[in-house]
C-alpha cells in the first residue's frame, strides 16, 4: 500500500493558466466535488499504511464547499494543500493555521500585477500577496507548526523576479519552491520556456523541444503515490491529468483491491519494460528539479 496519495477534492478551478491541463481546456474529464464518505473511506483502508496527504490534484481544493471537513478529517496524517491562493481572507488564514495543516503551498508566479496575470488568467495578485501575508500572521499569532510554501513557477516572464520572489518568502517566514514549466501547447514553448538553463524542463535540439530528464523504465510514482480522481477513480500517478488509466473505481472496489490488481500490476510491468511507450510519461518531470531555496 502506498506511503502517501493525492485525493483530488475538485477538479473545478477558478482561473485558466495557458499550459495547465484543466486551465487550457485540455481535460475532458466530468467536474465535479470528492463526497466526504468516499474520503473517509478511502483514509481509513489507508490509516495503517499511508501518513502522507496531498489534498489537491487538477483543480483548486479551497472551492470545495467542505474544504475545512476535509482537513478535520485529515489530522492523523501529514497533510499538504496547493492554492492558487484567492480565498485567504481573515477568517481563512485563522481556520487554515489551526487546522492541524503540515503544509500549505501558495502559488506566486511572478512579482508584479503583469508578470502574474500573464500565466494566472483570471488572477488577483494582490489578492494571493494578501493572502501570503494572513496566513503568514495567523501562524505567528498562533505559535502553528503549519509550513508555509510559495511556490514560483519559472516563465519567460518572470525569471528576472526571482532576487523579489525570495525576499517575499523571506518576509514571510516561508519556504520557495521554485518550479520548473511544463509545456502542453505547441506554442507554449516559444512563449513560456525560460531561458536560463537551470529551470529549463526542455531542450531544443534542432526545431523540436524535447523533455530534458531521461526516461529510465522505472518510476517510484507507481509504487508510492498514487492519485484518487474527486469521482473515486484511482489514476497510477499526477501525469494522468485526464483520467485515462483508471485502474478502477474506488466506489466499487477496495483501494487493497485494485492497489494489488491485475490491471495495475500490467500497468507498472509495461512502465518497467517500454516506459516511452506510456503517452503520460512523455512530459514527466521526474528528474528535473525543483530549486527548494
Amino acid at each position: 500500500m502506498p506511503p502517501a496519495i493525492s485525493l483530488e477534492l475538485t477538479n473545478n478551478c477558478n482561473l485558466r493558466c495557458p499550459e495547465c491541463f484543466n486551465g487550457s481546456g485540455a481535460m475532458k474529464r466530468k467536474k465535479g466535488f470528492m463526497e466526504l464518505a468516499l474520503f473517509e473511506r478511502i483514509v481509513e483502508e489507508l490509516r495503517p499504511y499511508t501518513f502522507h496527504l496531498n489534498l489537491y490534484f487538477q483543480g483548486e481544493p479551497m472551492l470545495h464547499p467542505g474544504f475545512y471537513k476535509f482537513l478535520e478529517k485529515s489530522k492523523e496524517f501529514k497533510t499538504t494543500v496547493s492554492t492558487n491562493g484567492h480565498f485567504i481572507d481573515d477568517h481563512a488564514a485563522e481556520k487554515i493555521a489551526l487546522s492541524g495543516l503540515n503544509k500549505l503551498i501558495i502559488s506566486l508566479d511572478g512579482m508584479t500585477e503583469e508578470s502574474y496575470r500573464a500565466y494566472r488568467v483570471g488572477g488577483d495578485f494582490k489578492k494571493v500577496i494578501e493572502g501570503i501575508r494572513l496566513i503568514s500572521l495567523n501562524i505567528k499569532k498562533y505559535s502553528s507548526s503549519l509550513k508555509l510554501v510559495i511556490q514560483f513557477l519559472v516563465n519567460r516572464h518572470n525569471e528576472d523576479q526571482i532576487p523579489q520572489i525570495k525576499k517575499l518568502a523571506k518576509e514571510a517566514n516561508a519556504g520557495l519552491k521554485l518550479k520548473s514549466m511544463q509545456v502542453i501547447t505547441k506554442d507554449g514553448f516559444e512563449k513560456w520556456v525560460p531561458n536560463n538553463r537551470r529551470f529549463k524542463r526542455y531542450e531544443e535540439i534542432e526545431g523540436r523541444y524535447n523533455i530534458r530528464s531521461k526516461l529510465p523504465n522505472r518510476c517510484s510514482r507507481l509504487w508510492f503515490r498514487p492519485v484518487v480522481a474527486w469521482d473515486g477513480y484511482l489514476l497510477p500517478c499526477c501525469f494522468d491529468k485526464d483520467g485515462n488509466y483508471r485502474m478502477g473505481n474506488l466506489y466499487n472496489s477496495s483501494f487493497s483491491d485494485l492497489w494489488n490488481g491485475p490491471k495495475y500490476k500490467l500497468f507498472r510491468n509495461n512502465l518497467l519494460s517500454d516506459r516511452k511507450s506510456i503517452d503520460i510519461c512523455s512530459n514527466c518531470c521526474s528528474g528535473i528539479k525543483s530549486f527548494n531555496t
